[in-house]
Protein backbone atom coordinates (compact mmCIF):
# COMPACT_ATOMS: atom_id res chain seq x y z
CA UNK A 1 0.00 0.00 0.00
CA UNK A 2 1.25 3.46 -0.61
CA UNK A 3 1.32 5.88 1.76
CA UNK A 4 0.50 9.85 1.29
CA UNK A 5 2.43 11.19 4.53
CA UNK A 6 1.88 15.10 3.69
CA UNK A 7 3.40 16.83 6.15
CA UNK A 8 -0.10 18.88 5.49
CA UNK A 9 -1.99 16.64 7.00
CA UNK A 10 -0.76 17.85 10.52
CA UNK A 11 -3.48 20.24 10.42
CA UNK A 12 -5.69 17.93 11.35
CA UNK A 13 -4.25 16.71 14.48
CA UNK A 14 -6.62 17.31 17.43
CA UNK A 15 -5.15 19.24 20.32
CA UNK A 16 -4.97 15.97 22.53
CA UNK A 17 -2.26 14.30 19.71
CA UNK A 18 0.38 17.90 20.01
CA UNK A 19 0.06 17.35 24.36
CA UNK A 20 1.11 13.44 23.28
CA UNK A 21 3.84 14.86 20.97
CA UNK A 22 5.50 17.26 23.75
CA UNK A 23 4.81 15.05 26.26
CA UNK A 24 7.04 12.43 24.62
CA UNK A 25 9.95 15.11 23.56
CA UNK A 26 9.88 15.99 27.42
CA UNK A 27 9.60 12.56 29.13
CA UNK A 28 11.83 10.88 26.64
CA UNK A 29 14.25 13.62 26.92
CA UNK A 30 14.28 13.72 30.83
CA UNK A 31 14.82 9.33 30.59
CA UNK A 32 17.50 9.13 28.07
CA UNK A 33 19.54 12.10 30.34
CA UNK A 34 19.72 9.42 32.70
CA UNK A 35 18.55 6.01 32.03
CA UNK A 36 21.15 4.83 29.43
CA UNK A 37 23.75 5.05 32.17
CA UNK A 38 22.03 2.55 34.68
CA UNK A 39 24.22 -0.05 33.49
CA UNK A 40 27.30 1.90 34.69
CA UNK A 41 26.15 2.45 37.94
CA UNK A 42 25.14 -0.80 38.64
CA UNK A 43 29.11 -1.95 37.64
CA UNK A 44 30.70 0.79 38.69
CA UNK A 45 28.57 0.75 42.41
CA UNK A 46 28.04 -2.78 42.53
CA UNK A 47 31.17 -4.16 41.17
CA UNK A 48 28.31 -6.66 39.01
CA UNK A 49 29.40 -8.93 35.80
CA UNK A 50 27.56 -8.66 32.52
CA UNK A 51 25.18 -11.16 33.04
CA UNK A 52 24.14 -9.84 36.58
CA UNK A 53 23.34 -6.37 34.97
CA UNK A 54 21.56 -8.65 32.59
CA UNK A 55 19.80 -10.54 34.94
CA UNK A 56 18.53 -7.60 36.62
CA UNK A 57 17.39 -5.71 33.59
CA UNK A 58 15.82 -9.03 31.84
CA UNK A 59 13.69 -9.83 35.13
CA UNK A 60 12.37 -6.47 35.09
CA UNK A 61 11.53 -6.51 31.14
CA UNK A 62 9.41 -9.64 31.23
CA UNK A 63 7.70 -8.68 33.94
CA UNK A 64 6.52 -5.73 32.41
CA UNK A 65 5.80 -7.40 28.83
CA UNK A 66 3.07 -9.71 31.02
CA UNK A 67 1.81 -6.71 32.71
CA UNK A 68 1.44 -4.38 29.43
CA UNK A 69 -0.78 -7.28 27.88
CA UNK A 70 -3.26 -7.26 30.72
CA UNK A 71 -3.27 -3.49 31.03
CA UNK A 72 -3.50 -2.46 27.54
CA UNK A 73 -6.81 -4.71 27.14
CA UNK A 74 -8.31 -3.31 30.11
CA UNK A 75 -7.92 -0.34 27.71
CA UNK A 76 -10.02 -1.64 25.74
CA UNK A 77 -12.96 -2.07 28.39
CA UNK A 78 -12.75 1.15 30.66
CA UNK A 79 -10.79 3.70 28.54
CA UNK A 80 -6.91 4.57 27.61
CA UNK A 81 -7.24 7.53 29.98
CA UNK A 82 -7.45 5.59 33.21
CA UNK A 83 -4.94 3.55 32.56
CA UNK A 84 -2.32 6.60 31.29
CA UNK A 85 -2.95 8.19 34.35
CA UNK A 86 -2.05 4.92 36.16
CA UNK A 87 1.25 4.33 34.38
CA UNK A 88 2.20 7.92 34.14
CA UNK A 89 1.72 7.58 38.48
CA UNK A 90 3.84 4.48 38.42
CA UNK A 91 6.29 6.29 36.80
CA UNK A 92 6.84 9.20 38.98
CA UNK A 93 6.92 6.60 41.75
CA UNK A 94 9.60 4.67 40.79
CA UNK A 95 11.75 7.19 39.32
CA UNK A 96 11.58 8.98 42.45
CA UNK A 97 12.36 5.67 44.12
CA UNK A 98 15.22 5.27 42.03
CA UNK A 99 16.83 8.11 42.95
CA UNK A 100 17.11 6.86 46.68
CA UNK A 101 17.61 2.81 46.69
CA UNK A 102 21.17 1.73 47.36
CA UNK A 103 21.03 -1.58 47.39
CA UNK A 104 20.91 -4.41 44.91
CA UNK A 105 17.17 -5.57 45.77
CA UNK A 106 16.44 -2.21 45.74
CA UNK A 107 17.31 -1.60 42.39
CA UNK A 108 15.98 -4.68 40.79
CA UNK A 109 12.26 -3.67 42.36
CA UNK A 110 12.86 -0.49 41.47
CA UNK A 111 13.91 -1.09 38.03
CA UNK A 112 10.94 -3.16 37.61
CA UNK A 113 8.21 -0.88 38.67
CA UNK A 114 10.17 1.66 36.01
CA UNK A 115 10.02 -0.95 33.45
CA UNK A 116 5.91 -1.79 34.35
CA UNK A 117 5.22 2.00 33.17
CA UNK A 118 7.38 1.83 30.73
CA UNK A 119 5.33 -1.11 28.69
CA UNK A 120 2.08 0.15 30.00
CA UNK A 121 2.47 3.81 28.68
CA UNK A 122 3.88 2.75 24.71
CA UNK A 123 1.20 0.72 23.54
CA UNK A 124 -1.73 3.09 25.46
CA UNK A 125 -0.01 5.92 23.47
CA UNK A 126 -0.46 3.89 20.02
CA UNK A 127 -3.82 2.93 21.27
CA UNK A 128 -5.28 6.23 22.06
CA UNK A 129 -3.86 7.67 18.34
CA UNK A 130 -5.55 5.10 16.71
CA UNK A 131 -9.03 6.62 19.09
CA UNK A 132 -8.84 9.87 18.24
CA UNK A 133 -7.70 10.16 14.73
CA UNK A 134 -9.90 8.29 12.44
CA UNK A 135 -8.66 9.00 8.63
CA UNK A 136 -5.97 6.37 8.37
CA UNK A 137 -3.08 8.43 6.88
CA UNK A 138 -3.26 10.84 8.91
CA UNK A 139 -2.78 8.64 11.77
CA UNK A 140 0.21 6.88 9.88
CA UNK A 141 1.86 10.84 9.91
CA UNK A 142 0.61 11.13 13.67
CA UNK A 143 2.61 7.46 14.43
CA UNK A 144 5.59 8.77 12.45
CA UNK A 145 5.20 11.76 14.33
CA UNK A 146 5.65 10.54 17.66
CA UNK A 147 8.49 8.21 16.92
CA UNK A 148 10.48 11.79 15.72
CA UNK A 149 9.38 13.58 18.59
CA UNK A 150 10.53 10.58 20.78
CA UNK A 151 14.09 10.64 18.90
CA UNK A 152 14.19 14.22 19.55
CA UNK A 153 14.16 14.16 23.31
CA UNK A 154 16.67 11.25 22.82
CA UNK A 155 18.84 13.25 21.10
CA UNK A 156 19.04 16.28 23.40
CA UNK A 157 18.63 14.24 26.78
CA UNK A 158 22.03 12.37 27.05
CA UNK A 159 23.88 15.75 25.64
CA UNK A 160 22.19 17.70 28.03
CA UNK A 161 23.35 15.19 31.08
CA UNK A 162 26.61 15.24 30.06
CA UNK A 163 26.58 18.86 30.15
CA UNK A 164 25.20 18.98 33.48
CA UNK A 165 26.84 16.34 34.63
CA UNK A 166 24.19 13.89 35.77
CA UNK A 167 25.67 10.52 34.24
CA UNK A 168 26.47 8.45 36.75
CA UNK A 169 24.15 10.82 39.66
CA UNK A 170 21.39 8.32 41.11
CA UNK A 171 19.64 11.87 42.16
CA UNK A 172 19.25 12.78 38.41
CA UNK A 173 16.40 10.38 38.17
CA UNK A 174 13.97 12.90 39.84
CA UNK A 175 14.51 14.62 37.24
CA UNK A 176 12.05 12.39 35.24
CA UNK A 177 9.64 11.86 37.77
CA UNK A 178 9.42 15.83 37.79
CA UNK A 179 8.68 15.54 33.59
CA UNK A 180 6.21 12.93 34.06
CA UNK A 181 4.43 15.24 36.89
CA UNK A 182 4.07 17.50 33.79
CA UNK A 183 2.78 15.35 31.11
CA UNK A 184 -0.11 14.39 32.97
CA UNK A 185 -0.85 17.81 34.10
CA UNK A 186 -1.06 18.40 30.48
CA UNK A 187 -2.64 15.08 29.13
CA UNK A 188 -5.98 15.65 31.92
CA UNK A 189 -6.02 19.11 30.27
CA UNK A 190 -5.70 17.41 26.82
CA UNK A 191 -8.40 14.87 27.93
CA UNK A 192 -10.96 17.14 28.78
CA UNK A 193 -10.60 19.41 25.67
CA UNK A 194 -11.36 16.42 23.54
CA UNK A 195 -14.01 15.16 25.10
CA UNK A 196 -15.85 18.31 25.03
CA UNK A 197 -14.78 18.96 21.21
CA UNK A 198 -16.18 15.56 20.07
CA UNK A 199 -19.31 15.61 23.30
CA UNK A 200 -21.58 15.87 19.93
CA UNK A 201 -20.04 13.60 16.91
CA UNK A 202 -21.42 10.32 16.69
CA UNK A 203 -17.88 8.68 15.30
CA UNK A 204 -17.23 6.31 17.86
CA UNK A 205 -14.03 6.45 16.47
CA UNK A 206 -12.38 9.89 18.44
CA UNK A 207 -14.34 8.51 21.69
CA UNK A 208 -11.51 8.14 24.61
CA UNK A 209 -13.95 5.94 26.53
CA UNK A 210 -14.49 2.01 24.79
CA UNK A 211 -17.77 1.27 26.95
CA UNK A 212 -20.11 0.34 24.18
CA UNK A 213 -19.90 -3.07 23.72
CA UNK A 214 -17.19 -3.86 25.97
CA UNK A 215 -14.66 -6.94 24.62
CA UNK A 216 -15.06 -9.68 26.65
CA UNK A 217 -11.58 -11.55 27.39
CA UNK A 218 -12.98 -14.58 25.43
CA UNK A 219 -12.85 -12.17 22.28
CA UNK A 220 -9.46 -10.84 23.08
CA UNK A 221 -8.04 -15.05 23.26
CA UNK A 222 -10.36 -16.24 20.05
CA UNK A 223 -9.03 -13.62 17.73
CA UNK A 224 -5.29 -13.48 19.42
CA UNK A 225 -4.95 -17.85 19.09
CA UNK A 226 -6.51 -18.00 15.76
CA UNK A 227 -4.27 -15.02 13.56
CA UNK A 228 -1.23 -17.25 12.71
CA UNK A 229 -0.10 -14.03 10.56
CA UNK A 230 -0.06 -12.06 13.70
CA UNK A 231 1.46 -14.39 15.53
CA UNK A 232 4.46 -14.72 13.11
CA UNK A 233 4.65 -11.36 13.39
CA UNK A 234 4.82 -11.49 17.07
CA UNK A 235 8.06 -13.85 17.00
CA UNK A 236 9.87 -11.81 14.39
CA UNK A 237 9.69 -8.62 16.37
CA UNK A 238 10.81 -10.07 19.26
CA UNK A 239 14.24 -11.74 17.27
CA UNK A 240 14.49 -8.07 15.60
CA UNK A 241 14.26 -6.44 19.35
CA UNK A 242 16.78 -8.59 20.93
CA UNK A 243 19.21 -7.37 17.94
CA UNK A 244 18.72 -3.98 18.29
CA UNK A 245 18.66 -4.06 22.61
CA UNK A 246 22.32 -4.84 22.38
CA UNK A 247 22.82 -1.18 21.77
CA UNK A 248 21.12 0.07 25.00
CA UNK A 249 22.63 -2.51 26.93
CA UNK A 250 25.44 -5.17 26.08
CA UNK A 251 27.39 -2.92 23.70
CA UNK A 252 27.22 -0.39 26.92
CA UNK A 253 29.01 -3.01 29.03
CA UNK A 254 31.31 -4.18 26.11
CA UNK A 255 32.30 -0.80 26.25
CA UNK A 256 32.70 -0.53 29.61
CA UNK A 257 34.36 -3.82 30.46
CA UNK A 258 36.83 -3.18 27.77
CA UNK A 259 37.77 0.40 29.10
CA UNK A 260 37.33 2.37 26.15
CA UNK A 261 38.90 5.56 25.98
CA UNK A 262 36.25 8.58 27.25
CA UNK A 263 33.50 5.79 27.78
CA UNK A 264 30.75 8.42 29.41
CA UNK A 265 31.22 10.93 25.93
CA UNK A 266 31.39 7.69 23.53
CA UNK A 267 28.06 6.44 24.69
CA UNK A 268 26.23 9.87 24.92
CA UNK A 269 27.93 10.34 21.52
CA UNK A 270 26.80 7.06 20.78
CA UNK A 271 22.97 7.93 22.06
CA UNK A 272 22.98 11.37 20.65
CA UNK A 273 24.31 9.81 16.81
CA UNK A 274 21.40 7.44 17.36
CA UNK A 275 18.92 9.85 17.58
CA UNK A 276 20.15 12.47 15.32
CA UNK A 277 20.03 10.28 12.45
CA UNK A 278 16.74 8.88 12.89
CA UNK A 279 15.51 12.83 13.42
CA UNK A 280 17.23 14.11 10.40
CA UNK A 281 16.44 10.73 8.12
CA UNK A 282 13.01 9.51 8.89
CA UNK A 283 10.77 11.00 6.94
CA UNK A 284 12.99 11.33 3.96
CA UNK A 285 13.34 7.52 4.03
CA UNK A 286 9.32 7.14 4.74
CA UNK A 287 9.50 9.43 1.31
CA UNK A 288 11.65 7.57 -0.73
CA UNK A 289 9.79 4.20 0.13
CA UNK A 290 6.44 5.50 -0.12
CA UNK A 291 6.15 3.10 -2.90
CA UNK A 292 7.33 0.15 -0.70
CA UNK A 293 4.68 -2.29 1.08
CA UNK A 294 4.77 -2.07 5.52
CA UNK A 295 6.64 -5.69 4.67
CA UNK A 296 9.08 -4.76 2.47
CA UNK A 297 10.16 -1.27 4.42
CA UNK A 298 11.05 -3.79 7.45
CA UNK A 299 13.19 -6.35 5.08
CA UNK A 300 15.00 -3.05 3.95
CA UNK A 301 15.54 -2.11 7.58
CA UNK A 302 16.43 -5.46 8.60
CA UNK A 303 19.36 -5.85 5.66
CA UNK A 304 20.87 -2.27 7.29
CA UNK A 305 20.89 -4.11 10.67
CA UNK A 306 22.33 -7.34 9.58
CA UNK A 307 25.02 -4.82 8.28
CA UNK A 308 25.55 -2.73 11.66
CA UNK A 309 25.85 -6.34 13.60
CA UNK A 310 28.91 -6.85 11.87
CA UNK A 311 30.57 -3.60 11.56
CA UNK A 312 29.67 -3.82 15.65
CA UNK A 313 31.72 -6.98 14.90
CA UNK A 314 34.83 -6.42 13.67
CA UNK A 315 35.32 -2.81 14.81
CA UNK A 316 38.47 -2.42 16.63
CA UNK A 317 37.74 -1.20 20.39
CA UNK A 318 39.93 2.47 20.22
CA UNK A 319 38.42 3.09 16.57
CA UNK A 320 35.80 5.87 18.21
CA UNK A 321 34.79 6.90 14.36
CA UNK A 322 33.76 3.15 13.63
CA UNK A 323 31.96 2.62 16.88
CA UNK A 324 30.00 6.13 15.79
CA UNK A 325 29.74 4.58 11.75
CA UNK A 326 27.83 1.24 12.91
CA UNK A 327 25.54 3.27 14.79
CA UNK A 328 24.23 5.56 11.81
CA UNK A 329 23.84 2.59 9.84
CA UNK A 330 22.10 0.80 12.93
CA UNK A 331 20.49 3.64 13.30
CA UNK A 332 19.02 4.16 9.45
CA UNK A 333 17.20 0.94 10.05
CA UNK A 334 15.39 1.95 13.25
CA UNK A 335 14.58 4.94 11.33
CA UNK A 336 12.52 2.25 9.13
CA UNK A 337 11.69 -0.08 11.03
CA UNK A 338 10.14 0.80 14.74
CA UNK A 339 7.60 3.51 13.37
CA UNK A 340 6.89 1.01 10.50
CA UNK A 341 6.09 -1.78 13.09
CA UNK A 342 3.58 0.70 14.82
CA UNK A 343 2.09 1.37 11.66
CA UNK A 344 1.55 -1.98 10.77
CA UNK A 345 -0.11 -2.87 13.57
CA UNK A 346 -2.58 -0.48 13.53
CA UNK A 347 -3.50 -1.81 10.02
CA UNK A 348 -3.89 -5.41 11.34
CA UNK A 349 -5.69 -4.58 14.80
CA UNK A 350 -9.81 -4.22 14.44
CA UNK A 351 -11.15 -1.13 15.86
CA UNK A 352 -12.79 -2.99 18.78
CA UNK A 353 -9.46 -5.18 19.80
CA UNK A 354 -6.91 -2.03 19.29
CA UNK A 355 -5.88 -1.70 22.61
CA UNK A 356 -5.66 -5.74 22.63
CA UNK A 357 -3.26 -6.04 19.76
CA UNK A 358 -0.93 -3.17 20.38
CA UNK A 359 -0.88 -5.05 24.56
CA UNK A 360 -0.41 -8.38 22.60
CA UNK A 361 2.21 -6.70 20.12
CA UNK A 362 4.32 -5.56 23.60
CA UNK A 363 5.32 -8.91 23.53
CA UNK A 364 7.97 -8.36 21.21
CA UNK A 365 9.37 -6.40 24.00
CA UNK A 366 10.72 -9.63 25.42
CA UNK A 367 13.00 -9.24 22.69
CA UNK A 368 14.47 -6.22 24.59
CA UNK A 369 13.67 -8.10 27.86
CA UNK A 370 16.45 -11.27 27.34
CA UNK A 371 18.60 -9.08 25.36
CA UNK A 372 20.83 -7.94 29.02
CA UNK A 373 20.47 -11.60 29.82
CA UNK A 374 21.30 -12.96 26.73
CA UNK A 375 23.67 -10.65 25.05
CA UNK A 376 24.96 -10.30 29.19
CA UNK A 377 25.89 -14.31 29.00
CA UNK A 378 26.94 -14.57 25.00
CA UNK A 379 29.46 -11.57 26.11
CA UNK A 380 30.83 -12.92 29.44
CA UNK A 381 31.50 -16.35 27.51
CA UNK A 382 32.14 -15.93 23.71
CA UNK A 383 33.05 -12.22 23.67
CA UNK A 384 31.80 -9.17 21.54
CA UNK A 385 32.20 -10.21 18.33
CA UNK A 386 30.16 -13.33 18.49
CA UNK A 387 27.35 -11.26 19.92
CA UNK A 388 27.36 -8.73 17.28
CA UNK A 389 27.53 -11.66 14.20
CA UNK A 390 24.75 -13.61 16.44
CA UNK A 391 22.91 -10.40 15.47
CA UNK A 392 23.98 -10.87 11.88
CA UNK A 393 22.48 -14.26 11.75
CA UNK A 394 19.60 -13.77 13.73
CA UNK A 395 18.68 -10.95 11.49
CA UNK A 396 18.57 -13.28 8.28
CA UNK A 397 15.68 -15.42 10.52
CA UNK A 398 13.80 -12.21 10.65
CA UNK A 399 13.96 -11.20 6.80
CA UNK A 400 12.71 -15.10 6.40
CA UNK A 401 9.95 -14.64 8.63
CA UNK A 402 8.59 -11.56 7.22
CA UNK A 403 9.04 -12.77 3.72
CA UNK A 404 6.31 -15.71 4.79
CA UNK A 405 3.73 -13.67 6.50
CA UNK A 406 1.15 -12.98 3.69
CA UNK A 407 0.64 -16.81 3.58
CA UNK A 408 -0.47 -17.24 7.01
CA UNK A 409 -4.43 -16.94 7.95
CA UNK A 410 -6.50 -14.51 9.64
CA UNK A 411 -9.29 -15.02 11.75
CA UNK A 412 -12.52 -13.28 10.42
CA UNK A 413 -13.38 -9.88 12.66
CA UNK A 414 -17.21 -9.58 11.91
CA UNK A 415 -18.02 -6.35 11.22
CA UNK A 416 -14.53 -5.34 11.36
CA UNK A 417 -12.82 -6.66 7.99
CA UNK A 418 -9.36 -7.53 7.80
CA UNK A 419 -6.65 -5.98 6.29
CA UNK A 420 -4.45 -8.37 3.95
CA UNK A 421 -0.52 -7.29 3.80
CA UNK A 422 0.83 -6.31 0.59
CA UNK A 423 4.06 -8.12 -0.30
Amino acid sequence: MKSDVSLSRLKQFPPLMWILLFGSFITRGSYYMVWPFLAVILYEKFALSATEVGLILSTAAVVSVLVSFIGSALSDRFGRNKLMYASGLLYIVSFMLLAQVDSISGYAIVITLCSIATALWRPLTSALIGDIISDTKTRELAMQALYFAVNVGCAIGPMFGVWLGLTGEQSSFNITAVAFALLLVLLHWGFKSHERNHVNKEDSATKLETKDEPVTRQQIITALSADKLFQCLIFANVLCMFIYAQMDSSLIQYLTRAKVPDLLQLISSLIFTNALVIISTQFVLLRLMARLSLVARIQVGLVLLMCSQVWLAVNPLTLFWGWIGAVVVMSLAEAILFPTMNVHIDRLAPDHLRGAYFGAASIYELGFAFAPLGGGMILDHFGGYWLFMSGAGLSLVVIYLYAILERLPRPEFGQYKSQKIES
